[in-house]
């Protein structure tokens, strides 16, 4: 007998995929499409919401083809997601009115500088346990009802829908007749209030967004409704939805309290549970859901970088210097040090812990000798520094941890794994399935079938492939982040942080 088949779908910034997993969360199949990036001005990043779509269909079909040629139908189906993103679509057709304004848009920059100067960032914060910064959805979806004719108006008579790209996804795929979201993609709006675990009306008059254009939140788990039986052939309920962060925190089981994670992809991302206690950060990061289960919220606390994959992406499609994401460990490798040049890749801005929206990215340390290896290696290195900068605000809140999980495209890199190693002197631990977004997508849609019976069983799936230890002295990494520290200072005025 096959045993039962779940589909995760991860929508990603650069790709949407489609996974299969069996319960011991091996990979039966995956398709995976590419899609453009928009960047009509600088700072302003968006995607094609009908590619999105397009592009969402077509894998999942393809890899339930392949998954139903050796084990049968998809039983459910799991959704992650690039959270924050903003579509804004009609209700009668499900067309988006503008496209996609994506997490790294920058574009509202001065109306959240207005906002902190109005003196909202401690009430904001207090809601929401975000900082206010562009990054988050509820500027994004304002600039819209503002800017697209007559938005606003049909938005208030109730014409027009917002949701993150889940969201979006689960209209299209139950054909109009769910409007949703989770807790998870909810806590990355602004707009929700963690606490209380609800839409705040007050935060929506403070955006100026009417509570007509929201979904319904519901829990991680929980029944997001039947696609439409022409999408598979047959009708298959969405069963689990969480914001990629936390999915892959899902995915790499950190269920515990204290249990963190970093996932290396466009962007990194460091995340730690702090099960039934929201922490109010002291060190710009954020407070967040984690995941809602049977109506309870699990809290994280999570710091948030912009680039890094991406950075290795530039060097590869924009300059031309390198011929593969792959390539860039043996470039690195190459050199016996980094020569003294340093990337602070902030193409989009800079997040956690500086949330600069205006900082743009410099390159330090240049000499005639620099060439593509040097500025290879200064890409992957600066993804080291910015982790150990989130780790460092985490020491100041008051938490040390001893190990971090790693999971993204960029953790299968030897090299950058063990210089993180040396950076933030943890023991890395990188698990045997690398693909844990999905995966905590596929695990969240397991459980609400009662394929999985509790947390603990999902734990018992987590191995471990490999773990880096710190090796390099202290006076060779000190060098390095002094470094580092004089880089970020020449992009913006950075906060304090101690080595």
């Amino acid at each position: 007998m096959s045993s039962p088949a779940i589909m995760a779908i991860d929508q990603g910034t650069t790709s949407s995929r489609a996974m299969v997993f069996n319960p011991k969360g091996e990979i039966l199949a995956v398709a995976q499409e590419p899609f453009a990036q928009m960047l009509p001005k600088d700072g302003w990043v968006e995607h094609d919401a009908e590619v999105i779509w397009a592009t969402t269909l077509k894998v999942i079909r393809e890899a339930a083809l392949k998954a139903e040629a050796v084990s049968g139908p998809v039983l459910a189906i799991g959704i992650t997601n690039q959270r924050e993103t903003t579509i804004v679509w009609d209700r009668q057709n499900g067309k988006p009115l503008y496209p996609a304004i994506v997490w790294q848009d920058r574009r509202t920059a001065k109306v959240c500088s207005d906002l902190v100067a109005a003196g909202l960032a401690s009430d904001i914060a207090s809601r929401t346990g975000l900082i206010i910064d562009p990054y988050f959805s509820a500027t994004k979806v304002a600039w819209i009802l503002d800017n697209v004719p007559k938005a606003r108006r049909r938005a208030e008579t109730g014409q027009l829908a917002f949701g993150t790209v889940d969201s979006f996804l689960i209209w299209r795929l139950t054909g109009g007749k769910v409007h949703a979201t989770d807790a998870t993609n909810a806590s990355r709006t602004s707009l929700y209030n963690i606490h209380l675990d609800q839409w705040d009306t007050d935060l929506l008059r403070i955006f100026n967004v009417p509570a007509s254009v929201l979904p319904e939140v519901r829990d991680s788990a929980a029944a997001f409704g039947h696609t439409l039986r022409d999408i598979l052939g047959y009708p298959v309920p969405i069963l689990g939805v969480a914001g990629d962060q936390q999915a892959a925190a899902i995915g790499q089981c950190c269920f515990s309290k204290g249990q963190i994670k970093s996932t290396f992809g466009t962007g990194c991302f460091v995340l730690m549970n702090t099960g039934n206690e929201v922490i109010p950060s002291e060190s710009r990061l954020l407070s967040t859901i984690a995941y809602r289960l049977n109506g309870t919220c699990t809290y994280a606390l999570e710091g948030s970088i912009f680039i890094a994959g991406a950075a290795i992406q530039w060097l590869r499609d924009e300059l031309g210097i390198l011929k593969s994401a792959e390539a860039s460990a043996a470039l690195a490798a190459s050199l016996s040090g980094n020569s003294g040049v340093y990337m602070v890749p902030a193409f989009t801005g800079l997040g956690a812990p500086y949330w600069d929206p205006d900082a743009r990215g410099t390159i330090c340390g240049l000499s005639r000798g620099t060439g593509p290896a040097e500025l290879v290696r200064a890409a992957l290195e600066s993804v080291a520094y910015q982790t150990n900068d989130l780790l460092l605000a985490m020491a100041a809140d008051g938490i040390h941890p001893t190990v971090l999980k790693v999971d993204g495209a960029m953790a299968a890199n030897d090299w950058l794994m063990r210089f993180l190693a040396n950076i933030t002197t943890l023991n890395i631990e990188r698990p045997s399935s690398m693909e844990t977004t999905a995966l905590g997508a596929a695990f969240l849609a397991g459980y609400q079938a009662g394929i999985y019976t509790s947390l603990e069983e999902l734990t018992a799936t987590w191995r471990c492939h490999r773990r880096f230890h710190p090796t390099m002295t202290g006076d060779e990494r000190k060098m390095l982040l002094n470094g580092w520290r004089d880089a970020v200072g020449r992009t913006t005025p950075a906060p304090s942080l101690q080595h």
